[in-house]
């Protein structure tokens, strides 16, 4: 059986590459996981592949966890759709779209199609180039005190920074010196018409 081999990169970080080789019969959503997987992110998160062209133009799309909407436009299902049927081109592309709250897009292109190992599994990771940023806001923190996960919000980069609560003080006290709303009062002229 043929074993694809995609060259994958963020669109925003093109120094960041993973190689993955998958089956020829594999779905759209093992690609998926691959990905997630290769780069350390939660694989649950709604997410697209795009057939592309060499501009990195969206085509059809193959949706995993996919809005009404989509399905209304048109969208297939990651899980239903295998690879082999979309690869027309020796160096195939797609665009890809992870986690639409908060997305990173990818370039995924086939590299290469190669014979498959005997007692190797796939998909497997073939190389991994740099460290993948970390992902917008969607991960969950363990609450140390009570042992459950709690969401991550907007402000947690704060804490990322060495921020506490302590600090706050530092920050009222700035503000004594600061300059009052008020106007201030216009100095007295003793030349008075």
């Amino acid at each position: 059986m043929a074993i694809y081999r995609f060259r994958v990169s963020f669109e925003d970080y093109d120094e960041i590459i993973r190689e993955i080789d998958v089956l020829s019969k594999h779905t759209f959503l093992d690609l998926h996981f691959a990905i997630q997987k290769a780069v350390g992110y939660d694989p649950e998160r709604p997410s697209s592949f795009y057939i592309s062209n060499d501009q990195w133009k969206k085509g059809e799309e193959f949706a995993y966890r996919p809005s009404e909407q989509k399905l209304k436009k048109g969208a297939l299902l990651m899980e239903n759709t295998r690879l082999n049927k979309h690869i027309d081109d020796p160096h195939q592309k797609f665009y890809y779209t992870y986690n639409f709250d908060r997305p990173y897009d990818f370039h995924v292109q086939l590299i290469k199609i190669l014979k498959e190992e005997e007692g190797k599994e796939y998909p497997s990771l073939f190389k991994s180039v740099g460290k993948a940023p970390k992902p917008f806001n969607n991960t969950t923190l363990t609450d140390e005190t009570t042992g459950e996960d709690e969401p991550k919000n907007e402000f947690d980069f704060l804490n990322d920074l060495g921020y506490d609560n302590a600090d706050e003080e530092d920050f009222d006290m700035m503000d004594d010196d600061a300059p009052s709303d008020e106007f201030p009062e216009e100095p007295s002229s003793d030349n008075e018409y």
